[in-house]
């Protein structure tokens, strides 16, 4: 669990500073202090009362924010994309219960429409980790804190915002966001908590010039369709149950929270239709190990509940095979992809809807490393998809 949290933000890092100093007289500096506040809920609906014991619930949410980024204003198309590092300190007002979880995180955004010099719609995404949360003292107990089972867990955010520029330096901003924190079911309970509410922020940029910003949405004449190839391997590990049904979280009883954790690999091929500067779309044969899926029939005798134990299956017993539609948002140095696909076969437990997403992160060249996770059928969590890959023909 550790391990992907010093390594990712090494790789990462160094891809922005290998897109920073490509050029070095050519970035604009970013300092921005925000806040955020708004409404609290689980993914779950069995856990929405029940995220606190002696039958308390909370559903409040603050952050705040301090963040660097840069952008490189002679970048033509991509002239207002920005992109760097956020620190935030997050509260539930229930710090003895849930704790006060520090960030830390990457974040990309671009202007979509810009009505004006000063006036601009843009997207972000954030993407990082969060410490210090207070875990669940029991997870087995349905009356216990089943906020999160861990005390590291991953952050996701997306928001769309508008920008004013107040001068040639100082901007607000100010727009609605949806969060979503989660251990990537590596350790249970993982319902995931989501907030969902408005932010507001101050940007200061020293020396820069009031400059109208610029979508990297608009067409290009001089861009040529055409079709790329993704190839990717992936591993992680998770929590699983017994019977099995991808992690969702059920009344106490139904099933048995299996012990330790079990492993996951994986390999995706993806072709690709370019279809413009900033976004690909196409079809994933997603082949995928489970060390959990397919135990049913090799239960040893006479074992049950937490003491159950299994006879090793044949390999390909435990081997999943889907297809998803793949839409990607191509930006510098990151790209966001997102799939819904099918498991059409393996295990009886894998032969269901499924969803991921994924942060590639190009490092050099066509190499990019990857974080994803991946659902099924919009609520269950099922896997990390902790990687690398390489992009052929674009």
């Amino acid at each position: 669990m550790k391990l992907k949290y010093i390594l990712a933000p090494i790789a990462i890092a160094t891809a922005c500073c290998q897109y920073a100093v490509a050029d070095p007289g050519n970035f604009a500096s970013r300092w921005e202090a925000g806040m955020r506040g708004g409404y609290a809920f689980n993914s779950n609906p069995v856990l929405m009362n029940r995220m606190l014991p002696d039958g308390e619930t909370t559903h409040s949410a603050m952050s705040w924010h301090l963040r660097y980024s840069f952008s490189k204003p002679n970048a033509g198309r991509n002239a207002s994309v920005y992109q760097g590092l956020g620190f935030s300190v997050n509260t539930f007002l229930q710090p003895h219960r849930i704790g006060t979880p520090i960030g830390v995180y990457i974040f990309q955004g671009a202007p979509i429409v810009a009505f004006s010099n000063r006036f601009s719609l843009d997207y972000e995404w954030n993407f990082g980790a969060t410490f210090g949360w207070e875990k669940t003292p029991n997870g087995n107990d349905i009356r216990s804190n089943l906020v999160v089972g861990s005390t590291v867990n991953a952050y996701l955010n997306l928001g769309f915002k508008l920008s004013y520029a107040l001068t040639e330096a100082v901007s607000l901003s100010g727009g609605l966001d949806l969060s979503h924190y989660s251990n990537g079911n590596t350790s249970w309970p993982n319902p995931g908590v989501n907030t969902i509410g408005a932010s507001v922020g101050i940007i200061y940029t020293p020396g820069s010039k009031l400059l109208k910003p610029v979508s990297p949405f608009t067409s290009d004449n001089d861009f040529s369709q055409g079709v790329s190839y993704d190839i990717m391997a992936y591993g992680a590990w998770r929590k699983s149950y017994f019977p099995a049904d991808d992690g969702a979280f059920t009344e106490a009883g139904e099933r048995s929270l299996l012990p330790g954790h079990f492993g996951v690999a994986g390999v995706t091929f993806a072709p690709m239709w370019d279809l413009h500067p900033v976004f690909r779309t196409g079809v994933s044969a997603d082949i995928q190990w489970s060390e959990n899926t397919g135990l049913t029939k090799y239960v040893v005798p006479d074992t049950y509940g937490e003491d159950i134990k299994f006879y090793r299956p044949p390999f390909l017993r435990q081997v999943s095979v889907g297809v998803s539609a793949r839409a990607e948002l191509v930006m510098p140095i990151f790209s966001l992809n997102a799939g819904i696909g099918y498991g059409i076969v393996g295990p009886g437990e894998t032969r269901k809807l499924y969803q991921t997403v994924n942060l590639k992160t190009y490092i050099t060249g066509p190499v990019f490393l990857n974080i994803g996770y991946r659902m099924v059928e919009f609520k269950s969590p099922s896997n990390l998809m902790l990687g690398v890959g390489i992009t052929l023909g674009r």
